[in-house]
């Protein structure tokens, strides 16, 4: 229930423009095929910013059980490019946003939310957005 309230109150005061913006960048991508891979992982992150209370991030591979071409050497190397291209610019983005919902103790837990999503604006690519009881399992399989 409380997760429900996070995001509904995420949704009407920024987290839906922040979601449209990612999906507005996911397309800009697929423009060209060769922005395809960052496209896929521009999608998550808007559905992720659209509702990130009671989800977490997670390895496709590890929630899966599959190895895929975004978990591999190849996903690094995405993710080295994104990194370089707009990663870490847009990590500081959601840093500074985390660092002013910190400054009132009601703002907290959508600063949390911001650490979350800067977390995956750094390497995005090859990883999943899961709610956290399924998470949770993926690991415990995983041992």
């Amino acid at each position: 229930m409380l997760s429900f309230l996070g995001n509904v109150i995420w949704f009407l005061f920024g987290g839906v423009f922040l979601a449209l913006g990612w999906f507005l960048a996911g397309c800009l991508m697929a423009i060209s095929v060769v922005g395809l891979p960052w496209a896929r992982s521009a999608f998550v992150i808007a559905g992720f910013a659209l509702t990130p209370f009671g989800k977490t991030l997670i390895r496709r591979d590890v929630l899966t059980g599959q190895p895929d071409i975004g978990t591999s050497g190849w996903g690094f190397l995405g993710n080295a490019v994104w990194f370089v291209v707009a990663g870490w610019w847009l990590c500081v983005g959601h840093i500074l946003s985390a660092l002013g919902c910190f400054v009132t103790i009601i703002g907290i837990p959508w600063g949390w939310q911001h650490l979350k999503l800067a977390a995956i604006t750094l390497a995005p690519v090859g990883m999943a957005v899961a709610d956290i009881p399924v998470a949770e399992g993926a690991y415990r399989r995983q041992g």
